[in-house]
């Protein structure tokens, strides 16, 4: 105890912050009740030192609204069992949380790949493009119109910024308020997805 101790407040700032993403990885992998105790009395600390942090799963992310963190939080329980989603959303919050080099790019990428992934699962067309899942989806009435055409827009909009999904031409410009809103957008239509399945009775083929 003593030499962590000691370890630990030698340490420069983000060397802290992988400590504590260690200790609550290694909790939540032990007990999951324990995890979700610690990551919130760690938020409790960081809300009252008014830290631009946050733990987000384990990992600290540069998201401070309870509700975006809901959101992703939220999202990773409902694909826990889905190995497509749950892994594309695990990696977008990882590329935007890292600290010596964030990867705001495939963030964003990894993000409506999440969506797509979900989707394809959800029609069992596991070669189905995004926008072919959602005609699916929406011929099914699962989801609106306008909701399928929002999804189309933001994934239309991935496919010419800065060249996230195709190769790059220039320089990208994209930061982290776009790789934010990605992220939490993406989970939100996630959970709304899950949602949606469980209230028509639907089985998500993982």
């Amino acid at each position: 105890m003593a030499e962590v101790r000691q370890y630990f407040f030698k340490c420069v700032w983000f060397e802290v912050f992988d400590f504590v993403e260690f200790i609550t990885e290694d909790l939540q992998q032990f007990d999951e009740r324990i995890g979700t105790s610690f990551r919130t009395f760690v938020n409790n600390v960081l809300e009252r030192e008014l830290s631009a942090y946050r733990l987000v799963d384990s990992q600290f992310t540069p998201i401070t609204s309870e509700e975006e963190i809901a959101s992703i939080e939220n999202a990773l329980n409902n694909t826990s069992a889905m190995v497509g989603p749950h892994a594309h959303l695990k990696s977008a919050l990882a590329l935007l949380a890292n600290r010596d080099k964030p990867d705001y790019r495939n963030s964003v990428k990894e993000s409506i790949s999440a969506v797509e992934s979900i989707a394809k699962l959800l029609t069992g067309q596991p070669k189905a493009t995004l926008g072919e899942a959602l005609q699916k989806l929406e011929a099914g009435g699962l989801i609106h119109p306008a909701l399928k055409k929002s999804l189309s827009a933001l994934y239309g909009y991935t496919s010419d910024a800065d060249g996230i999904r195709h190769a790059m031409l220039d320089e990208p410009k994209l930061g982290l308020t776009d790789a934010k809103f990605m992220l939490v957008s993406c989970t939100g239509f996630i959970n709304y997805l899950v949602a949606k399945a469980a209230e028509g009775g639907i089985a998500i083929k993982t």
